[in-house]
């Protein structure tokens, strides 16, 4: 080989050798909004919590939550939100640990690492304020394209030093976490399960997991009430629309995309007009006031499906006009504060005839039309995922019949939340390739 040849093929494995690893960011993998004070909210399936939780307004006391949480993606490193935006008194957590789920609330040895904030093992969180830990290396996750970590499952656990008064909480997480007795003290380290005797199927304190992932990763959030919460699909079978849409998105695109949950049961697009931990509602703050804290404050975020307003109809007797207006500022509140974002409106899909009578009136149903209209024919998204056509049953006007039985509780459904096969069909409606854009 020439000498000059050989001094090129040398310098350029040195600079192949000096260029940096792939660049990586920190991006939201789990969250779950915090809409109230426990025990304000719509859960499903939820076990007897008297003894876990024997008083309200005293809370957690000294004991123990070992909740169990999904992330979408994993990374090597990940980071945890404590948030107390309900509460009434400052929250001091400790003995904080994240590891891989065994079984029920089993910890796999060797996976629980401790947790830190501000290099301290102790964080108080003030009313209304939450806490972003430090980084903690996940030791078990090698890469995280390993495809035995699809679907498994990360415990987070943390201690409640003293009373936390007022719990702020997800009601309806359709995930079986776990609690100590009051008085258990910190038991967050064990990995065992003879500390954990109490169940829930609701999530507290915790409202976001990240995950450090590649720099392109783009994180879709699935926003809106309790038809993107899940309710009415199986408990720990993941078979939310935005969980089907996951695993498509996956399928397609590896790891480049990131699904993440911030539907609240009960919750509305414009109302109520006041809400705080004094004067709680079912379901959490109006959308458009969380806007900030559940979408615009999450890292990575390059996408939002937004369905909501069925409850602003149902509930509140809202016009169509004051939804429409909500759609409206709150999809040049996220263009504003997040350039390059697109955004989603999915039509809603039918409660007429709804058990729940509120919901299952004429009346309506004509709004929930009316308001279909406008968000496909409205110019301020990026397009329109049409939910209610894969729905609708043309001969009656409801939802298909093989949609309305209840997938969680068993029954024949209420009419208004599909079933496991309704969320299947209206995450496949979902256009990937209108997600994906000009992705590369």
């Amino acid at each position: 080989m020439p000498a000059c040849r050989f001094a090129a093929t040398i310098v350029f494995a040195s600079m192949l050798l000096s260029l940096p690893a792939h660049a990586e960011r920190w991006a939201a993998s789990w969250t779950a909004s915090a809409h109230g004070p426990y025990p304000i909210g719509n859960p499903t399936a939820q076990p007897e919590l008297k003894f876990a939780f024997p008083a309200p307004e005293q809370g957690a006391s000294d004991q123990t939550f070992r909740l169990i949480v999904r992330p979408d993606v994993w990374g090597s490193q990940a980071r945890i939100r404590l948030s107390n935006a309900f509460g009434t008194k400052p929250v001091t957590f400790d003995g904080v640990f994240v590891g891989a789920q065994e079984s029920g609330s089993a910890v796999v040895e060797g996976t629980n690492g401790a947790v830190q904030f501000g290099g301290k093992d102790t964080v108080t969180v003030p009313p209304g304020e939450s806490a972003v830990s430090d980084p903690v290396t996940l030791s078990f996750v090698k890469s995280a394209t390993d495809p035995l970590l699809k679907g498994r499952k990360l415990s987070v656990s943390f201690h409640v030093a003293g009373e936390s008064g007022p719990m702020t909480w997800h009601a309806k997480a359709l995930t079986t976490s776990y609690l100590t007795a009051p008085g258990a003290g910190s038991k967050g380290k064990e990995t065992d399960e003879a500390a954990f005797p109490f169940s829930t199927a609701s999530w507290y304190f915790l409202d976001e997991v990240d995950m450090m992932v590649a720099d392109d990763s783009k994180v879709v959030v699935a926003f809106g009430d309790s038809i993107t919460d899940g309710t009415a699909t199986t408990l720990n079978g993941d078979d939310r629309w935005p969980d089907v849409l996951s695993r498509r998105l996956h399928a397609r695109f590896g790891n480049g995309f990131i699904v993440v949950n911030q539907g609240i049961g009960g919750n509305q697009v414009a109302g109520p007009p006041d809400y705080s931990a004094a004067k709680p509602f079912p379901g959490g703050p109006s959308a458009i006031s969380r806007l900030d804290r559940d979408i615009i404050s999450l890292p990575g975020v390059a996408t939002v499906i937004w369905m909501e307003g069925i409850n602003d109809f149902g509930a509140a007797d809202a016009t169509v006009e004051t939804v429409a207006d909500g759609y409206s500022k709150g999809v040049a509140r996220l263009r504003e504060k997040i350039p390059g974002v697109k955004i989603f409106a999915a039509t809603l899909t039918s409660a007429l005839n709804s058990t729940i009578t509120t919901h299952g009136r004429p009346e309506v149903d004509v709004k929930r039309k009316a308001l279909n209209q406008f968000l496909r024919s409205a110019k301020i998204f990026d397009g329109v995922f049409d939910f209610d056509a894969a729905t609708l049953d043309e001969k009656t006007g409801e939802l298909k019949p093989p949609m309305q039985p209840n997938s969680s509780t068993g029954g024949p459904g209420d009419k208004l939340h599909p079933n496991r096969a309704g969320y299947a069909a209206m995450a496949n409606e979902v256009n990937l390739e209108m997600i994906a854009g000009s992705r590369k």
